[in-house]
């Protein structure tokens, strides 16, 4: 039995979700912050997916 990928679903590369959830966890930034972050890297995604991949990622991430 293969194990599936938790992002395999998501358009978005792995790598960015990483980086999103890792600076919203390691350092003192709001949403919006971290949006702002990587808007200036080039990645264009709202606040809210940030929120939802925190939600969805975190605790894997953590553990």
């Amino acid at each position: 039995m293969t194990k599936h990928s938790p992002f395999r679903y998501f358009k978005t590369s792995p790598k960015v979700i990483r980086l999103a959830v890792m600076l919203y966890v390691q350092f003192p930034l709001s949403l919006r912050n971290v949006e702002d972050l990587l808007h200036e890297r080039g990645i264009e995604i709202s606040h809210e997916t940030v929120r939802f991949w925190w939600n969805k990622f975190g605790p894997m991430f953590a553990a």
